[in-house]
């Protein structure tokens, strides 16, 4: 579920994961972790977790 919040919001609203960790007051190394731990990783180039 939180691979899809997050690529969503990703998509539709931030340039990149830094404006969403800033605008949410989220955690940027916990929501890599959580992700990675899934086998998923940030691209930056896509703006997006795959």
């Amino acid at each position: 579920m939180l691979l899809s919040v997050i690529n969503t919001k990703l998509r539709d609203s931030y340039s990149d994961l830094d404006a969403l960790c800033d605008d949410l007051e989220a955690d940027r190394e916990a929501i890599i972790q959580s992700l990675r731990s899934i086998g998923y990783e940030y691209d930056p180039k896509l703006n997006r977790f795959c």
